[in-house]
């Protein structure tokens, strides 16, 4: 038995199998863009612990300032006593994401409880309930986070969830476009919504409208930039707060700090985690001063968001994202990416049916005899594990899990990208010989 084998071994004990193991892959460290299993087998990290180590792993500078700040002050809850780094990360923050005229910001541990402190708040700023979410949405595993996800899987027996929630078909061109032009389909979907007003809930009972720009879990679908400047109108007319979710696609990830400047649009409220702090647990929400201050004293906060050493290893993470230009390091890499899975694509049209991202943030949709509408995850699995042998580090997404995700550190060299996409390239072939 393996090393990596016995830590399995000994996870399965005394680890909740609700605690879903993805891959049989170990880590003992990590370095930019490889991690070392703990037989000391190099594994090229094409997921980035799920989009979270952008800057690559274990960035020195971001290493040095949790060093640093934790020989100063490691706790005292931001409630209880102000202290430099909460401030300092909030300025920085919104300096890079400004919502309006004046902004403001509330650190938290997680997405989840990003996206369940931007609906507390977007009911306090307009003393309404309802929220409108959308099918391939995910939205994280704390109660109101599984109300607002779509699939089934992530809540099964959690229920009931909280109430007000209504949901959307996401503008997903490739499996709903029915032939439609883009603005045809565009211009439908945003009926969608206006009718929802009708046949769900009025719209002067919905607090908010919160979507992904680009769906994670859901497959790496982006919605149409028209779709986006649609819903910015929409919620305009109403008086509902827009929450633009950028959990997974911010901090450079799509060739933009934030995935909505694709759109030119300025959500009312956004949420923020992942990449933002190299693997320390932080996030943030955002939004325009006026709303954020809405929220009564008491009803946002908690013991551990913003704790300094996150903070201090947040502020080295966007320096280094700075410094290293990795919004443009990220369309480099999408543009690599791209040209791969194209390829891959006119080879094998009736299989790899669909081909899609922004940035460094790809996707590859596998079906049957090239029809959107029947999934294969069989062949998804085969290929996956074909990967992990040959010591590629990388996972799927999608309802079905059909869909291939790329979320490689936007530090990674281009040798390392080639030798990445050359062992997928070969378990794409290879999954044709075991039919």
């Amino acid at each position: 038995m393996t090393v990596s084998e016995e830590l399995i071994q000994r996870r399965r004990a005394v680890i909740s199998d609700g605690l879903g193991m993805v891959t049989p892959l170990t880590a003992a460290s990590g370095k930019n863009s490889i991690l070392i299993d703990l037989d000391g087998r190099e594994i090229i990290d094409f997921a980035s612990g799920i989009g979270v180590t952008s800057a690559g792993h274990c960035p020195d500078r971001v290493v040095a300032a949790i060093e640093n700040q934790a020989r100063q002050l490691i706790h005292t809850c931001v409630m209880v006593a102000t202290y430099e780094p909460y401030v300092a990360l909030a300025e920085d923050l919104v300096a890079l994401f400004p919502h309006g005229e004046r902004t403001k910001v509330m650190l938290t541990t997680t997405g989840a409880e990003s996206v369940e402190n931007a609906i507390k708040i977007a009911r306090q700023a307009t003393r309404r309930s309802g929220v409108l979410c959308y099918t391939g949405a995910f939205h994280g595993r704390t109660m109101m986070g599984m109300a607002l996800t779509s699939k089934v899987a992530y809540k099964r027996w959690c229920g009931p969830f909280p109430g007000g929630v209504y949901r959307l078909p996401y503008p997903d061109y490739y499996h709903q476009g029915d032939g439609l032009s883009q603005d045809a389909f565009v211009s439908r979907e945003l009926r969608r919504v206006e009718d929802a007003f009708q046949t769900m809930v009025p719209a002067d009972e919905v607090a908010a409208i919160i979507i992904e720009p680009i769906l994670g879990e859901g497959g790496f679908v982006a919605a149409p930039a028209a779709y986006l400047q649609g819903l910015r109108r929409i919620c305009d007319q109403h008086g509902i707060m827009l929450i633009l979710d950028e959990v997974q696609t911010g901090f450079c990830r799509t060739g933009r700090w934030a995935c909505y400047e694709y759109a030119g649009v300025t959500p009312d409220i956004s949420t923020w985690a992942k990449a933002m702090g190299s693997g320390m647990p932080i996030g943030a929400v955002m939004g325009r001063a006026g709303i954020m201050d809405k929220a009564q004293p008491g009803t946002i906060g908690g013991t551990y968001p913003g704790n300094p050493v996150t903070c201090a290893a947040a502020r080295a993470t966007i320096q280094v994202m700075k410094d290293q230009d990795l919004c443009g390091r990220a369309t480099h890499i999408g543009n690599l990416i791209g040209e791969r899975f194209a390829a891959f694509q006119e080879q094998y049209p009736r299989v790899v049916g669909d081909v899609r991202g922004m940035g460094a943030m790809r996707a590859m949709e596998l079906v049957q005899d090239g029809d959107p509408h029947r999934p294969d995850p069989a062949r998804c699995r085969r290929i996956l594990e074909t990967c992990w042998e040959k010591g590629l580090l990388v996972i799927p997404a999608g309802t079905y899990k059909n869909v291939i995700r790329l979320l490689v550190p936007l530090t990674i060299e281009d040798a390392t990208l080639k030798r990445g996409m050359d062992i997928l390239s070969h378990a794409l072939d290879q999954s044709f010989q075991s039919e």
